[in-house]
């Protein structure tokens, strides 16, 4: 195939002949400036190279348990840190950029409170699970962490898409967010980068790892600080996370994790407001200690012991002095699994859950409670004939506060005898418990309800994948659907205050991902959304849901130590709510392109630069909330 081909597939991907009137809907410019900096990548001609592009070997999230991207019935998209690191993508948020059907939106700029809809779900209908534990549940959110909390060299990120309530839980409607730190590996290494750019930006990182031997380690830290672009709207963190792994015999392994956030931005609030001394402060820790037993070739288990201290701050002015919401969080978590491989077609998992958690909120509702949760799940993945594997699990949920949720999954996925096409199929049940502050809020206007249910929800999906020859990618498709009922929501119309599980809602569409290599050592990914998301109830579409989403990124390595990228993020058919009016609108639609290069002068050290928002889009991802202008960074990496 001649090279000025891909060009043309690019091109084909990019604006399909039934969509070239969305003129309204997408802005040209963008779009075709991209096209032409993705084609010149492509047609320069180059003696093929190797390319950084390699599916992991297998994935956790989708069964528990070590399992191929071949056989696995769930729609799984992986990113690791090379990958972030090449693409100079440092941080949760722009990370999940190129996750089909995980539009994840920002109430302001660097640090902001974001909020995610996988799949259409909002995002305490989403799992985070992070080294294993979960990191929020209906008292814990994760907006401040999910806007600010960066990426660091050991991590690797997973997002299991569709219900996975039956494997992990609580809140796992739209699917789950896995990010792990990795077990170290190789020869010790250690490298520093620092990078400084726009907006008062200064930001740094280290990273150290190394496992030879029976005992391994793996540390990566990164934080810096930057103004934003509005007055009072500075952001300041750190982020840092140490693995350690040793092997104590040939049948056990033990291990430990620690993973923390800390950040502090300063929070104007919309436009029309301007609040001069609004500042919002976060700071998360989880750890873990975790057993692998392998006393047969057979039998494998795993014993995760885990906590995660939480305290967010939110100080607002006010013309009676300051007012200070704190909210305090802390759970402590074991989790133990067993799996069977019972013959060459049945592996079976099974296992149990016990969570202790503890609320504390100084603001509306008044919140000092705490809740237990004991769970059970089974799964049994079993392949009756050559190139067929099926997947069928239950779990069930018990929480002290409003009682039992059950949930069950099942998945069937064929492999063709070249392995190069898989037909998936999946449907699954999940749920979301009501919070402390739905049950039990109590203030002067509000009382909450304590006979509330658990908010429910069953999907299905199908799709197809085709996986390049030699791991070298994997293209995807995949049409899904997602009823959810008993929806909890805020009833103001009597008095008090109080909550009812009232409302249905059903979003559907398709996903379209990519992540391959073309010769002359270029790596692509894409990704693209279409997106139905309404209220049954009211009839109206679910808030900040696009219709259309995506993302696209080119990179080549020019040899001699050169390579660049480009990368584009777009959304398109939004509503949202007018910050002054708080009358429903159109949201704007935006394609934001960024540049990336970076020049290695030696084996030690390596130049990097980019360029954010290359075309000065002018932008809001949440109305009253402008996002940053274009920015240059430039900065320097050392490998020791």
């Amino acid at each position: 195939m001649e090279e000025g081909l891909y060009a043309q597939i690019l091109r084909g991907l990019l604006l399909p002949p039934h969509q070239q009137s969305m003129k309204k809907n997408i802005p040209a410019l963008p779009w075709r400036l991209v096209v032409v900096l993705g084609a010149s990548l492509i047609s320069i001609r180059l003696p093929a190279e190797e390319s950084t592009v390699e599916l992991p070997p297998y994935v956790l999230s989708a069964t528990r348990t070590p399992a191929a991207l071949t056989t696995t019935g769930t729609f799984v998209d992986t990113i690791s840190a090379a990958e972030l690191a090449r693409m100079q993508l440092n941080n949760l948020r722009s990370a999940l950029s190129g996750i089909p059907g995980a539009p994840a939106f920002q109430s302001g700029a660097s640090g902001g409170m974001t909020s995610l809809f996988l799949r259409g779900s909002n995002s305490n209908q989403t799992l985070l699970l992070v080294d294993g534990i979960r990191l929020n549940d209906p008292n814990t959110d994760y907006a401040a962490s999910l806007g600010g909390m960066g990426v660091c060299a050991c991590d690797s990120l997973e997002v299991a898409h569709g219900p996975q309530s039956t494997l992990y839980g609580n809140e796992a409607v739209g699917g789950v967010l896995s990010l792990r730190a990795q077990r170290g590996a190789g020869t010790a290494m250690q490298t520093a980068s620092f990078e400084a750019g726009s907006f008062g930006t200064v930001q740094g990182a280290v990273h150290a790892q190394a496992g030879t031997g029976p005992t391994a380690y793996n540390f990566s830290a990164i934080g810096g600080q930057t103004d934003n672009e509005r007055p009072n709207n500075d952001f300041t963190s750190a982020t840092y996370v140490l693995r350690l792994d040793h092997q104590v015999s040939k049948t056990t392994a033990i291990g430990a994790t620690l993973r923390g956030f800390l950040g502090r931005y300063a929070s104007p609030g919309d436009r029309f407001t301007n609040d001069p001394d609004s500042e919002d402060r976060e700071s998360n820790r989880l750890a873990t200690v975790f057993v692998d037993f392998a006393p047969t070739a057979n039998l494998t288990s795993k014993v995760v012991l885990g906590g995660q201290d939480r305290r967010y701050v939110s100080e607002n002015p006010g013309p009676f002095g300051p007012q200070v919401t704190i909210v305090k969080n802390r759970r402590a978590v074991f989790d133990g699994q067993s799996t069977l491989q019972a013959g060459e077609q049945h592996r079976v998992t099974g296992g149990l859950t016990a969570e202790l958690n503890h609320t504390r909120n100084t603001g509306f509702g008044n919140i000092n409670e705490r809740q237990q949760l004991l769970a059970f799940f089974a799964q049994d993945e079993w392949a009756p004939v050559a190139h067929i594997y099926l997947t069928a699990g239950l779990r069930s949920d018990e929480h002290d506060t409003f009682g039992r949720a059950t949930t069950g999954r099942a998945t069937a996925a064929w492999l063709s005898k070249e392995s190069h096409w898989k037909l998936r199929a999946t449907y699954g049940t999940a749920f979301r418990s009501p919070g402390f502050l739905d049950l039990y809020g109590q203030n002067s206007f509000f009382a909450g309800n304590p006979h509330l249910e658990a908010e429910r929800a069953c999907g299905w999906d199908v799709g197809v994948d085709y996986f390049f020859a030699d791991n070298r990618g994997v293209l995807s498709a995949t049409w899904f659907n997602i009823h959810f009922r008993n929806l909890i929501v805020f009833d103001f119309g009597v008095f008090p205050g109080t909550t009812a599980n009232v409302e249905a809602a059903r979003t559907k569409g398709g996903e379209v991902s990519g992540k391959f290599a073309l010769p002359g050592a270029v790596d692509v990914r894409l990704a693209y959304t279409y997106l139905e998301a309404d209220n049954l109830s009211q009839g109206n579409r679910l808030l900040r849901r696009p219709r259309h989403s995506g993302s696209l990124d080119v990179w080549r390595d020019f040899g001699r130590g050169f390579s660049a990228g480009t990368g584009l993020a777009f959304a398109a058919g939004r509503q949202d709510v007018n910050a002054a009016t708080f009358a429903t609108i159109d949201a704007e639609d935006y394609v934001v392109v960024r540049v990336y290069g970076a020049w290695q002068t030696s084996p030690r050290v390596t130049l990097k630069a980019r360029v954010e928002n290359l075309l000065d889009e002018k932008y809001e991802e949440v109305h009253g909330y402008p996002q940053l202008g274009v920015g240059a960074f430039a900065g320097v990496e050392w490998k020791f």
